[in-house]
Parts: structure tokens; sequence; C-alpha cells
């Protein structure tokens, strides 16, 4: 499938509560919590957060039996599918269906016997439920280990193509295929592997990215190259700290190759000796102010009069700013000069009458 210019890799349609990945549905993005699930307030109010965020499917940490009989009040205050994180213990994975968890996600490298995963998936298709089978760099077989000494990605292909040859053996396609490590290049050749003999859904991401700006980088340079290739049903930035962030990074990952053009596109100025204003600070304001907007709108903020004009005019609205005063555009024409603080509020004002008159603006 052709998507704005990215040929997208063709795979079958998995989906998990009301959710549809893969097929010809667009990219969902992804995260997951990081507080204790028997902690249902935190757990709920994180996960309206992440709603907010445009998060479209979140994982919870399942440790123990005991954090199955949560599932049913955090799925009642929660709008987005709930999918279980389940690692060692295959019985938590029944559990955590009895209690009618939109999907779940296991370990091949820590839930091995056959018979056990039989037992899962007969439990799953009885009642549709999305199994996400995620191969990860760090878990991988011991004996796949032995064998390469060091989880690079020959080993990780390995490990996925012994579940795509169990797969084989059963009739169900509720499934998405994971397969990560926390070395970009790594990531990018096991799914361009993966990718070429079979056609269930993968979801991408670089695991464990790392910290802020570190981790930003890693995951939009590798993210984004597999995105290219037409690889990738549904993406996580996994980043250390409030999971909300990993969902906004995930969104603009998304825009800025193209694949998706909902909310606001920001050409901002770099700045320099001409720029008398603060365009890092003015365009923070600017994005919070926006940051509900859904509709795919470009937004120009500039800090001199070089390029400024000429982006402000070819964008959605923009404010080309000389010395303290910004000029003002909207839809490529002159509205005014005003000040600072002016410009932004009546910027943020144009935006937000461009989105109602759509009926695509997301009341928060």
């Amino acid at each position: 499938m052709v998507k704005d210019g990215i040929q997208r890799r063709k795979s079958i349609t998995a989906k998990i509560g009301q959710l549809e990945i893969g097929g010809n549905h667009p990219i969902s993005v992804q995260s997951m919590t990081n507080c204790d699930t028997k902690d249902t307030y935190r757990t709920i109010q994180q996960i309206k957060r992440l709603e907010k965020a445009g998060c479209d499917l979140v994982r919870i940490a399942l440790p123990d039996m005991d954090s199955c009989r949560f599932i049913p009040e955090i799925k009642r205050n929660t709008r987005i599918p709930i999918m279980a994180d389940i690692h060692f213990n295959y019985h938590i994975a029944l559990e955590a269906m009895r209690y009618n968890i939109d999907g779940i996600r296991i370990n091949p490298g820590n839930i091995r016997k056959e018979e056990q995963i039989f037992h899962i998936i007969e439990v799953a298709q009885k009642k549709n439920i999305m199994i996400r089978f995620g191969v990860n760099a760090g878990s991988l077989d011991s004996k796949i280990m032995e064998k390469y000494k060091e989880p690079k990605y020959e080993a990780i292909v390995e490990e996925t193509e012994t579940i795509l040859t169990f797969l084989k053996k059963i009739d169900y396609h509720n499934i998405v295929l994971s397969i990560k490590s926390s070395d970009i290049l790594d990531t990018i050749k096991a799914n361009e592997k993966i990718a070429e003999i079979c056609d269930y859904p993968l979801h991408i991401g670089i695991t464990e990215a790392g910290f802020d700006q570190k981790g930003i980088i890693k995951s939009a340079i590798g993210i984004g190259i597999m995105l290219y290739k037409g690889i990738g049903d549904t993406i996580r930035v996994s980043l250390s700290g409030d999971p909300v962030k990993e969902v906004l990074v995930g969104h603009d990952i998304l825009r800025s190759i193209g694949v998706r053009k909902k909310g606001i596109n920001i050409i901002a100025c770099p700045t320099c000796g001409r720029c008398k204003v603060d365009i890092h600070g003015i365009g923070r304001k600017i994005e919070k102010k926006l940051r509900n907007i859904r509709q795919p709108l470009t937004i120009a903020i500039m800090g001199c009069i070089v390029n400024g004009p000429g982006e402000a005019k070819s964008s959605d609205a923009g404010i080309a700013f000389n010395q303290e005063e910004g000029m003002l555009y909207v839809k490529g024409q002159f509205v005014g000069r005003y000040n600072t603080d002016e410009s932004i509020n009546k910027l943020v004002q144009a935006v937000k009458q461009m989105a109602k008159e759509t009926d695509q603006i997301l009341i928060s």
C-alpha cells in the first residue's frame, strides 16, 4: 500500500478492542504505564493522560496473579484498549483473559513450552483476544544465546523464525509480532528480514532507548528508517520517565515522516544573531496552547525577516518577527503587526478557528 509516497508493507489485520492494527489501518501509537497496576487510581489517571495525548493502546504490567483482578476496574474507567504485559508464568495470561483483558503480550524468551503457548492461544481464540509475541534482544532463549554469544540481529531473527514456525501449526491470526533491540541497526535488520517472510502486523520501536534527548534521537532514527522502508503497523517510543512523552514523540515521528497528518506541524526558526525574540519560549507557549488540535495544520514561528515572511505566508498560520514586533499571516494573507503576546494570542485564535470550522478540535 502506498501511503504519502511510502510503499507500506502489506500485512493482515489484528484487532484489540476497537483498534485495528495492520492492513490499511493507520499506524497506531502506544505506550505502557510505569506505576504499580494494583494502584488503580494512579494507573487510571496515567492512562487518561495518555489518552488525552493521543495514545491508541496502552500496556500494563501484570507481574503476578493478584494483579489481574484489577483489570475490570481499569477498563471501566478508561477508553483505549488495554494490553497485559506477561512474563515467565503463563497462568497469568490465562487469568488476565478470564478478566477480559483486550490483549496480551507474551515473551517467547521466557514462556517456551509449546503446550503452554497452545493453551494461551486456545483461550485467546475463544474470546478473540489479540496476542503480541514480543522478541527482545535482552531476553532471548538461552540456547540461541549459547549459539550466537551476543544478542545480535541474527539471533533475534532466529528466535522470531522459531515463533513463525510454531504459528504455522495453529489457525489463529489475531497476532502482532514485535522484534526489538536497544541497538538501532540490529533492530532495523531484524525487522527487515522478518517483514520479508511473514504478513503479521509488526509493532516497532527501539527498546530501552534511554533518557530524554538520547532516547528520542535513537527512537526517531530507528522508527523513522523502518517506517520509510514501509515496515511498522504500530509503534512505541521507549523512554525512561513520563510515558506521555512517549506518545507525543511517537506522533511527532509519524508527522515528520509524513505517514500521519493529524495535529500541528510547527516550522520554527533555529535562530541566529538577527533574532531578537525568544523563539524557543514563544514556540513552547504556542505548542502548549494548541496541543489538543487534531487538524493537520502547519504553523510557522520565525525569528527574523530573512526567511520569516516566506515561511509564514506558505503556512496555514505564521508569525515573522522583526525586532520585537510580529507580523501575523493567516492562509497566506498578511493580518497585521503585533507585540509578542498579541502575536501569540492572535495566532492561537486563528488556528483554533480553522480547526473549529471543520469540527476537528479535540475538546479537553
